[in-house]
């Protein structure tokens, strides 16, 4: 990577990644997008940052020739929650930034990476070990954008020779960012309110088990991947990646052990526990590990850990 341009570089895995890449690349080879522009953010104020829109295609084309881009990372998208509310939007802006994305990639020669996620699994999807090649009926819009999206990735390797990567990630928690409308948020709103209130209603049920990452793992992986031989890939639409398989009341027992009096209940909100429960329990991560060497650093206790160190500092 040389040249790297990130749409939805303001999103929770875009505001951290800007600033890893900026640092291992140097702020000038990291061009930052995002339709918002907030002045407070160190994306936008300590490098190079432009706003767009990712279903401007004429603009994306424009920006990639001016900066010479030469790694395409795509992350703009609605998250699951906020998709399943608005399926259309969901669709014209996962689906159309993305094919816009690959035909800039197609048209420039552009290693490219956007990243699927376990909402690409559905109901009949095997819960435990999950493999990398199976069943994938998803029964959330934000599901149907992801497979769409790994087919048509595949499309566009196959048929272009497009150099297109992928994981599906799991849910990524962080002290960064604030949730964005995830199922998978409670597991970052928990360490917040333990902190502030010593107390969390859990909006997903009791014993929903749900694969995780720490974003540090999240972020060290996508450079890992990029900077992978090509030649070494086989399931370049989207590796299964996982840090961790946890339900709520497992995070819940990890805080008590710095947070003695803190309490755990249960507000279940059906939207986001329907989709939960469509996941897969935990992942095989083994083509990840064997074809370029996946290896996440945290594990629940090493992450609880930082979470509330990182979270008192902020405080």
């Amino acid at each position: 990577m040389k040249k790297i341009l990130i749409t939805g570089a303001l999103g929770q895995i875009g505001s951290e990644l800007t600033l890893k890449l900026r640092e291992v690349y140097g702020a000038e080879n990291v061009v930052a997008t995002d339709i918002k522009t907030p002045q407070n953010s160190k994306v936008v104020s300590e490098g190079i940052f432009e706003q767009l829109d990712v279903t401007d295609a004429a603009r994306m084309n424009d920006l990639v020739e001016t900066y010479d881009v030469d790694t395409f990372i795509h992350l703009a998208a609605l998250l699951s929650a906020v998709a399943e509310a608005k399926p259309k939007l969901a669709w014209d802006l996962n689906m159309g930034g993305l094919l816009n994305a690959l035909e800039v990639s197609r048209e420039h020669d552009l290693t490219f990476f956007t990243p699927s996620s376990i909402g690409a699994f559905g109901p009949t999807t095997p819960k435990d070990q999950t493999p990398q090649v199976t069943i994938q009926r998803p029964t959330t819009m934000y599901g149907v954008t992801k497979v769409s999206g790994e087919l048509l990735c595949d499309y566009y390797h196959q048929k272009f020779g497009v150099d297109t990567r992928s994981v599906r990630f799991p849910g990524l928690i962080s002290y960064a960012t604030l949730p964005g409308g995830g199922t998978t948020d409670y597991a970052v709103d928990i360490y917040y309110e333990a902190l502030a209130n010593h107390s969390y209603a859990s909006f997903i049920a009791e014993g929903t088990y749900m694969d995780m990452m720490y974003m540090p793992d999240a972020i060290e992986l996508i450079i890992k991947l990029m900077e992978a031989p090509a030649d070494k890939l086989l399931n370049r639409n989207a590796y299964n990646v996982s840090a961790m398989s946890i339900a709520p009341e497992d995070i819940a027992q990890e805080i008590q052990k710095h947070i003695p009096d803190f309490e755990l209940s249960y507000d279940v909100d059906p939207v986001r526990q329907h989709i939960a429960e469509s996941w897969p329990n935990a992942l095989d991560t083994t083509s990840a590990k064997e074809e370029w060497g996946f290896s996440p650093k945290y594990d629940l206790k090493k992450m609880t850990e930082d979470m509330l160190k990182q979270l008192k500092k902020k405080n």
